[in-house]
């Protein structure tokens, strides 16, 4: 027992006939014109939007260095005032100025009180 062949028929065409063959090149060539340029304006977008990146990375790091120097100019200062009030609150030098600008002598005996 053989099967029949089917055959495959179409009822109506699946792309309208055109009077015009130009037309449907105009209609792809216009596609085409469409994409490229949106493919076009996204490119140049991506490309603005790099540079932005590019320019706001930039500025931070001139901000991150000038702020590093001003670390390093703080700290050396804190350092220095450190020093300056360690030398101002020796008693050695506390007992000279006492003596020298305010006129001040070391206590007689029976002029100490000891308070309790």
């Amino acid at each position: 027992m053989t099967h029949p062949a089917r055959v495959l028929t179409v009822r109506r065409p699946l792309v309208r006939p055109t009077s015009n063959p130009h037309r449907l090149l105009r209609v792809m060539r216009g596609w085409l014109v469409r994409r490229v340029l949106v493919l076009g304006a996204v490119l140049v977008v991506l490309g603005m939007l790099q540079v932005g990146l590019r320019l706001q990375v930039m500025h931070l790091g001139y901000d991150l260095s000038a702020a590093r120097k001003m670390q390093l100019r703080l700290e050396h200062e804190q350092r220095e005032l450190e020093v300056e009030l360690a030398t101002l609150k020796d008693p050695g030098r506390l007992g000279e100025v006492a003596r020298r600008r305010l006129g001040m002598t070391e206590p007689g005996k029976g002029q100490v009180v000891i308070l309790r």
